[in-house]
């Protein structure tokens, strides 16, 4: 949501944002202790960051959701698109920062 907010306010003026899922059940502490399985090779999620950053694939893809385990750009969760939604989070969040930058 807030990916989606802050490639708005950027628009084209700004880098592109993207919101990524590196993959679901990577190998971390999470993992293992949350699920009980030591779950697949962290170097997947790396790569996906990497590929992001650095391929033409993603390139104006500003508020895009991209999903690893499917391996491609998908909606987000229904609830995620919620314009109101989206700015009475983007609105928390902002004021936690103001409140941890300025207080």
């Amino acid at each position: 949501m807030w990916t989606r907010e802050l490639a708005k306010e950027l628009g084209s003026n700004g880098p592109d944002v993207l919101a990524i899922n590196p993959r679901s059940l990577l190998a971390t502490k999470m993992v293992k202790e949350g699920f009980g399985v030591s779950g697949n090779d962290i170097g997947i999620g790396a790569d996906i960051l990497v590929r992001a950053a650095l391929s033409e694939e993603f390139s104006g893809r500003s508020g895009g959701y991209f999903d690893n385990d499917s391996g491609r750009f998908s909606d987000p969760h229904p609830g995620a698109l919620s314009g109101q939604k989206s700015e009475d989070l983007v609105a928390v969040i902002e004021a936690l920062i103001n409140d941890y930058v300025i207080g």
